[in-house]
């Protein structure tokens, strides 16, 4: 099965802070900022002198690639610059083997840098670059009307052009009976479109990822279990990740618990939500129930946080995809 997915090719900048960086630089623990060249600068500049780590990123190509690495064949669009990060992003896409379809803009890469507290907790600080400058004439239809699957987050709705991407691709879809994915991806996100995300949800969507907060603000509701409950209503496969309590899935209107696994004292949990949804669609495509998906995608999940950054060596991904025949 081919998976088709749009989203926003990021250099992550990993570093190290503590909770005094955060007021110093006015940011919300724990949440997704978009921010542009100066705060960027800003941010950088507090952080010259600590630790930190380089490496791609960004929500939707990291499902793409750990999908990948575990054997499902990916195709990633998006925005990148002509610039050495650019040229490293698409670098990093052919060793992985995913099918790079990124438009070279003139413009700067994107960039998140990813303030790692002692708590574990990450808050992300995202320069969109050249993502803000993908649009619909960029898609390649092709690719869209011959998937099996487009998967998409919530964050494509930041800018007017990529939302135009992601709503032919959705015409696409449903003219050619391609099933969807949406991720939400941040509660703000949420917040600021809630609409249209009720509308993607009941309209076009057939498997919806979420967490407790996301999915608090989508249905006003504090109870993980009714929120996964009220979006079951409104497609096919309906999650909502509950942090430490695990994960609910509602498939076909029928709701399972998902219990947490990994370690209880995570070392970064940058790419835990992209690393679930990965996990849960590798479980479809080869032939497991909802239920199992549910656990591979908590295993997996599980394993990601365990190590700094959002994506596995092709190694350890070698390695998990056995362990997940041999246990599931």
């Amino acid at each position: 099965m081919a998976i088709y997915g749009i989203g926003n090719p990021l250099i992550d900048f990993l570093c190290f802070a503590d909770e005094t960086d955060l007021e110093k630089l006015s940011l919300h623990k724990g949440t997704m900022l978009l921010i542009d060249e100066e705060k960027r600068a800003e941010i950088l500049q507090c952080m010259a002198n600590r630790k930190k780590t380089i490496s791609c990123g960004g929500s939707c190509p990291n499902t793409m690639v750990t999908l990948r690495m575990l054997g499902a064949e990916t195709i990633l669009a998006g925005g990148v610059g002509d610039d050495e990060y650019g040229e490293m992003y698409r670098q990093r896409l052919i060793e992985n083997g995913v099918k790079d379809e990124t438009i070279t803009f003139k413009a700067a890469t994107g960039t998140s840098i990813i303030l790692l507290t002692d708590d574990r907790e990450r808050t992300m600080n995202t320069f969109l670059g050249a993502n803000r400058l993908f649009d619909e004439c960029n898609v390649n239809e092709e690719s869209a009307r011959n998937a099996d699957l487009f998967y998409f987050t919530g964050y494509m709705w930041d800018t007017d052009e990529q939302r135009r991407a992601v709503r032919k691709v959705l015409r696409i879809a449903k003219e050619n009976n391609v099933k969807v994915a949406f991720d939400l991806a941040d509660p703000f996100a949420v917040g600021r479109y809630r609409a249209d995300f009720l509308d993607l949800v009941q309209n076009y969507c057939d498997i919806v990822f979420a967490n407790s907060e996301e999915a608090r603000f989508l249905f006003n509701n504090y109870d993980a279990y009714e929120c996964c409950r009220s979006m079951g209503k409104l497609c096919s496969i309906a999650i909502v990740k509950n942090g430490r309590h695990g994960s609910y899935i509602s498939a076909n209107g029928k709701i399972s618990q998902i219990p947490l696994y990994g370690a209880a004292k995570p070392v970064d949990t940058t790419g835990a939500g992209d690393t679930y949804a990965a996990g849960f669609l590798y479980g479809l495509i080869n032939g497991y129930s909802p239920d199992t998906s549910g656990k591979i995608a908590s295993f997996l999940a599980g394993e990601i946080i365990s190590q700094l950054g959002a994506q596995f060596t092709p190694e350890r991904a070698r390695e998990l995809s056995i362990r997940i025949r041999e246990t599931f």
